[in-house]
């Protein structure tokens, strides 16, 4: 593997969602050394890094709407089990790879690949990180994404923890870089449009209840009847039929059909950024979309209506400026966020945006030019230190407790003929009408 001043590096990204493709792409973009796709010009091919897309098959693979709503492109993009992601890492010649995953399944890959890399001269890059804000789960995601060459950190904030978590178990805290959130961007907010525009950006898992989203979604309307001169917009992140990161059991889609919203009142879908080129107030529980909209200056809430609680990841907006009620909001309050709390997690609204990847970029050209190549992958969890856990996590992508595949593990030698693509369709179907229908019945006879 040649390094990546001699010519531009080959990239895999694996990821196992809509949203951890957006950023599993645009971060490897951001973070490639050389030049950015995003800065090459058409005419400058050579120039450009080679993304390669790989698509952890689940109940969560995108469709290829959200794929082009995410609007990142690749030199291929193709749908794999872990098996098949690995065999391709063991033929193919890779610079970095880039694991966008959930961390039981970067933890699998992480062995995986430390086992099909055994004995070669040079190994690429291993980085892994997460899509936005950590607010659960902490110690567990980060010591299954231990082992990774980058871990990134998407806020100062993030990396300290992230630190601390890592020398707290006596585990190499090197690899933990800090940069930002990589889908950050767009024009900085110039004053209000015409019409005023009201955004609330939906979760999938948050809140999960009928009569929490009910709750939400009838104050929306009734804030549009309020203000019959706003523009007042449900930004929905998947259609229905469709799944993202996180289950979502009850759409606002069809919650909304029993409700009568007037005119002012609608439905939107597609790229968050171009929603906020038109936003005059952003609303949310808890989502990344907050922090898009503090990065560009737009005025923005999060929601106290339904408590400020852990298990909503509001709490991790708690001095921040932007918590408010849809009362306050009715009654014409604008948030002002405090600068210190906003710099703190990432948001570069000082223009320090432009150099916020440099240090990973620095870091992985340093490693792909290292006599050798990087060192062999050294998770913190082992046979050794995790015997009761490792194993579980590696048979889920069947894999064995030394990162080999076991036998009877799902070929991949030829694609699925018609009848497998009819099957893996219907099951896929099933297991949406199971969550999105019967799992709620079941939990509400369990009420009972």
């Amino acid at each position: 593997m040649q390094s990546s001043t001699t010519k531009p590096p080959r990239i895999a990204v694996l990821a196992d969602s809509d949203t951890r493709w957006k950023w599993g792409a645009l971060t490897a973009d951001r973070i490639a050394p050389g030049p950015s796709m995003e800065a090459a010009t058409r005419e400058d091919t050579q120039a450009r890094p080679a993304l390669n897309g790989f698509l952890l098959r689940g109940r969560a693979t995108p469709t290829p709407r959200q794929l082009e709503e995410v609007g990142v492109r690749a030199e291929s993009l193709r749908e794999v089990t872990a098996v098949e992601f690995l065999r391709a890492m063991a033929e193919e010649s890779y610079d970095l790879v880039v694991l966008a995953l959930v961390g039981g399944g970067v933890q699998a890959m992480l062995q995986g690949l430390g086992r099909v890399w055994e004995g070669r001269e040079k190994r690429p890059v291993v980085v892994t990180g997460y899509v936005g804000v950590v607010y659960e789960k902490l110690a567990d995601g980060l010591l299954l994404r231990h082992g990774a060459d980058l871990v990134l950190a998407n806020s100062r904030q993030d990396a300290e923890r992230f630190r601390a978590v890592y020398e707290g178990v006596g585990a190499d805290a090197s690899a933990v870089t800090e940069v930002a959130l990589p889908f950050l961007g767009g024009a900085a907010y110039e004053g209000e449009h015409d019409p005023y525009t009201v955004v609330f950006a939906v979760q999938p898992s948050v809140p999960d209840s009928r009569k929490d989203r009910t709750y939400l979604l009838n104050r929306l309307i009734q804030h549009a009847r309020l203000h019959p001169e706003r523009e007042v917009l449900l930004k929905l992140r998947s259609r229905p039929g469709e799944h993202t990161t996180h289950i979502e059991e009850q759409p606002y889609q069809k919650l909304v059909q029993r409700l009568d919203p007037p005119a002012n009142f609608r439905l939107v879908y597609g790229n968050m950024g171009e929603v906020l080129d038109r936003t005059d107030l952003l609303v949310t529980i808890s989502s990344t979309a907050a922090l898009e909209s503090l990065h560009r200056r737009i005025p923005t809430v999060v929601l106290t209506d339904l408590g400020v609680r852990e298990v909503l990841g509001n709490h991790h907006f708690v001095g921040s400026g932007c918590l408010a009620s849809w009362d306050q909001l009715d009654a014409g309050h604008r948030p002002a966020p405090d600068e210190e709390w906003v710099a703190r997690q990432g948001v570069a609204t000082d223009g320090s945006y432009a150099t916020a990847f440099d240090a990973a970029r620095e870091r992985i050209a340093k490693l792909l030019d290292r006599p050798g190549g990087p060192e062999p992958l050294t998770p913190y969890y082992t046979p050794a230190t995790a015997a009761g856990y490792l194993p579980g996590i590696l048979a889920r992508h069947h894999l064995g407790p030394d990162g080999s595949v076991l036998p009877g593990a799902p070929s991949a030698d030829k694609e699925p003929g018609p009848v497998r693509q009819i099957v893996r369709r219907a099951a896929r179907g099933a297991y949406r009408h199971g969550v999105q229908r019967v799992a709620p019945v079941i939990r509400r006879m369990g009420e009972l």
